[in-house]
Formats: structure tokens, sequence, C-alpha cells
């Protein structure tokens, strides 16, 4: 009898994990991979990257106020150290317009150059801020946007000395907010439950209900003006530029993993890159309709948090712990 229960047991091991191999669904693999890992001296997770009006010049921020310096296009990074006295600071956001740039940071930090990197100041924020600066974009000479963690939206047109509100409202703590070119923001909030859209002459945020059971991940926009998003369990959808309340029927990237999507970027209007948790990274080259593994990436022991294309021949992923990967397809692809 004994003998009989442990065969049955066997049989019904061996079915079961033959079902679960049958609703796995592996994504394919691809032969492309033009990525070139880089491996920096830092424990910190990077957060941006911003190049100066000398494309070969660059800058990356990351958390413990991590600042590295390239000066050939990306390939080598010096370290570069602010004495911010003994204040514990973490970099959120780089941003450069010609040889002026801006960083963010937590807690409560603004730093202005006007000489691509070479001194740094740090521009005073009052203490009636609403919450601490999460990004900033540098728009034009002395003229720049930025945003805090909590949806406050200023603008300054000198140099920092002064901030015009945008915004009369914060949207409340955020997990991510992300700016179009044209000036739109989305906020997801912080446990996902719900996004936040914001358009240039609008008082206020205007909240929005998910379309899913799935709490939100992060959100942007895509080219042609439309939003994407991110939901937990590896699910992705797509609006339409027309009509940005009506979400595409969701898709999933690569179904039943263990990993989350963390972020997504467009190098081309139709080529996109995700990438996530465990060195995951996917391509799609028609748009999201199909996608493809870059496996030779799947071995970098590292988190994938952010993909930043300055342009479409120059790229970046973020990763923990001074892993950075560069864009460089062969010479020989389209």
């Amino acid at each position: 009898m004994n003998l009989l229960m442990r065969k049955l047991k066997q049989i019904l091991i061996i079915l079961t994990i033959s079902l679960f191999c049958i609703s796995c669904s592996k994504v394919a693999s691809t032969s492309y991979n033009p990525w070139k890992l880089i491996n920096l001296e830092t424990e910190s997770t990077f957060a941006d990257v911003a190049f100066t009006s000398d494309p070969n010049h660059g800058w990356i921020v990351g958390t413990q106020a991590t600042l590295f310096e390239t000066t050939d296009g990306g390939d080598n990074w010096e370290e570069r150290k602010l004495d911010l006295g003994e204040e514990k600071v973490s970099f959120d956001g780089v941003s450069f317009n010609g040889d002026e740039g801006w960083i963010t940071g937590k807690p409560a930090i603004l730093l202005h150059t006007e000489d691509g990197g070479q001194t740094w100041s740090r521009i005073p924020l009052s203490e009636k801020l609403p919450g601490a600066p999460y990004n900033i974009v540098a728009l034009a000479p002395q003229t720049a946007e930025m945003v805090t963690d909590l949806g406050a939206i200023y603008r300054t047109t000198d140099g920092g000395r002064t901030w015009k509100a945008l915004v009369e409202g914060a949207v409340g703590v955020a997990r991510n907010i992300r700016r179009s070119s044209d000036g739109k923001y989305v906020a997801v909030s912080a446990r996902g439950n719900f996004y936040s859209t914001w358009e240039p002459g609008q008082s206020e945020w205007t909240p929005h209900n998910r379309n899913s059971s799935r709490r939100l991940q992060t959100m942007g926009y895509a080219d042609n003006g439309g939003l994407w998003l991110i939901a937990r369990g590896g699910q992705l959808q797509f609006t339409s530029p027309e009509d940005l309340e009506t979400w595409d029927e969701a898709l999933y990237p690569e179904f039943s993993t263990s990993w989350g999507l963390l972020d997504l970027s467009y190098r081309t209007p139709e080529e996109m890159w995700i990438a996530g948790g465990s060195g995951n990274l996917l391509v799609s080259f028609d748009n999201g309709k199909t996608w493809e593994k870059d496996r030779e990436v799947e071995n970098v022991p590292s988190n994938l948090y952010k993909i930043v294309f300055v342009n479409s021949e120059k790229g970046f992923v973020l990763g923990q712990k001074g892993v950075l990967l560069k864009y460089e397809p062969p010479t020989e692809a389209a």
C-alpha cells in the first residue's frame, strides 16, 4: 500500500511539473546584443545620466552622493567627490543644457553648474518646499523645471535664484514621476494604487484609477505621445496618443517569471527596451508586438533599474553596485 501511494505521489508531481511547464511562455532569445558591460568602483545604485554640449562629456549620479564623470562618451568614468559636509545625500536626477547643469537629490538638495561640472554650487531651497527634489530638466540657459517627490512642479528662468510654482497642489507621495518632452507629467502613487497626470496650464493634478487589479510599477510617455505602463507581474500596456484614457490589451513580454519589469525606454519609434530584476533585458523591434530577450546580459549580477537613451545612438542601462551597460551596436547593424 505504501509503495502504491509513493508511486501515485511521484506521478502527481510529474503531472504538476508538466502542466506548469506547458503554462510557461519562454520569450525568444535575440542574437542582437548591443550592450557593453561597465563595472565602476562603487556600491551605489545609479539613478540618472546626462551629457553636456560635448557629446563625449557626461555625468552619472546615484545613491550615497555618487557622481561619476566621463570624457570619452561613456567608456571610462572617474568618480568625483563633492564637499557636502556630514549630510548623507542620494542623488536622483541630473540634466544639462549646454554646459549648464543641475543635480537633484534627497534630503532636499539642488546643485548647479555653469561650466560643464568643473564646479558645482548649492542652490538654497525653501524649508516650505513640498517634498524633496525628485528630478529636473534643463530647458534653456538659466531655465530649468524641477519636480519634487510629492509632485510639486517649479520653474526657474534666472539660474535658480527664484522659482515659480506651476501647479497649486501636490500629488502626494509618488513611486515615480515622468515628464514628456512637451512638458506633461505622469506620477504613480507610492503603493501603485492609482496614477495622476498633469499638463501645462492645469492648476491641479488629475487622478486616474488603475485599469486592472495589478499594482502599477512605473509609467511614462511614448515617443508618439501616448502613455505606457508597467504593472506588477510583468504586465505592459499602452494607449494611443489620441486617447490617453483607453488602454490597449495587456501584454506580457515574458510570462510567468519571478522577476519584475522596472523600466521601459524607446531607442527609436519602433524599437523599445525593457529592463528588470536579475539582469533581465528585453527588446521589441515592432513597437511592443513581439519581444526578444538579451541572454548575454542575463548573467549580469544586478537589477537593472533605468534605461536612458540620450539619442538613438547613445544609451545606458543603470544598475546597482556600479553596474552600467553602454549601448554599443555592432558596426554592421542597421
